[in-house]
């Protein structure tokens, strides 16, 4: 009799304690675990670039050299804007003349692959970003991940973002005062292919990531790196430190282009400081409890 009371007992505790043994994973097992997720990001990334190396009217014509074009939307309407006042003077970007040159035999078929690989890795990101979210998710407390839901759909939409301001507002003024700035009439501009897309893409993927700031912030001041006032305290070298930023990316030195660029990225600033005063807020009530 004791001994059947002592199985009915056990049973149950056994059961409890099986998925937690389960739950227990060793150094090589998370290895193992990383090394799915970076190969099913990498079969999307792959796939998509696939996609893009078939769509190569779209790639080439429509975005790679697009903003070179007279009828690029950001042209036209900074065209319209400049015929609107004379406090809109300079912003249009005139047509210029690029001659585009490739010096290697295999040029433009590595251009083609590049291209394609740029672009699938820029789609692929959100669910690239959401494989590092599910490898990470599993370390952290029930009340972490609340705090944290919807991450990946934010993070993702701050990126795209970030890349189309670069693509769209930066690149733009960028090239039309690059490609008519002359040291002297001697030298005449025949632009390596390549030189062109490291141009796009710094000005693009870097300004993606630049407007992740809010998240890392949060991140930041989750971790207790990062205070509200340390931020406010730091505005006004942060902001001396974008507007210098933004002059080197747009050398046209005009007040209107550099406040044109420079003001999301403050409203991104202010906006982070309300996001960690709002993360320092929740941290000092639950110390409190």
């Amino acid at each position: 009799m004791v001994d059947v009371e002592c199985r009915i007992f056990t049973l149950p505790m056994a059961k409890l304690t099986e998925p937690n043994q389960q739950k227990e994973m060793g150094f090589f097992d998370h290895i193992e675990a990383l090394r799915w997720h970076i190969m099913r990001a990498a079969i999307v990334v792959v796939a998509a670039a696939m996609f893009a190396f078939t769509q190569k009217k779209l790639v080439f014509d429509y975005l790679l050299f697009g903003p070179t074009r007279a009828d690029f939307p950001t042209n036209r309407f900074f065209c319209w804007l400049e015929q609107q006042g004379s406090f809109f003077n300079g912003l249009c970007i005139r047509d210029a003349k690029f001659v585009f040159i490739n010096t290697d035999i295999t040029g433009q078929f590595m251009l083609h692959i590049q291209m394609a690989l740029y672009v699938g890795a820029i789609a692929a990101f959100p669910y690239v970003f959401w494989e590092v979210w599910r490898f990470v998710k599993p370390a952290l407390h029930e009340r972490e991940i609340r705090n944290t839901r919807g991450i990946v759909f934010v993070t993702s939409l701050l990126f795209t973002i970030g890349c189309l301001f670069g693509y769209f507002i930066i690149t733009p003024f960028s090239l039309n005062f690059l490609i008519q700035y002359q040291a002297t009439e001697i030298v005449q501009n025949m632009i390596s292919i390549d030189s062109y897309i490291g141009l796009l893409i710094t000005l693009t993927i870097p300004t993606g990531i630049l407007f992740e700031l809010p998240m890392l912030v949060f991140l930041l001041t989750k971790l207790g790196v990062l205070t509200p006032e340390f931020m406010r305290n730091g505005r006004k070298l942060a902001y001396v430190i974008i507007l210098v930023i933004v002059a080197i990316i747009t050398p046209q030195g005009d007040i209107t282009s550099l406040l044109l660029i420079s003001t999301p990225i403050f409203i991104l600033y202010e906006l982070s400081i309300g996001i960690s005063a709002r993360v320092h807020k929740q941290i000092v009530q639950e110390e409190q409890f």
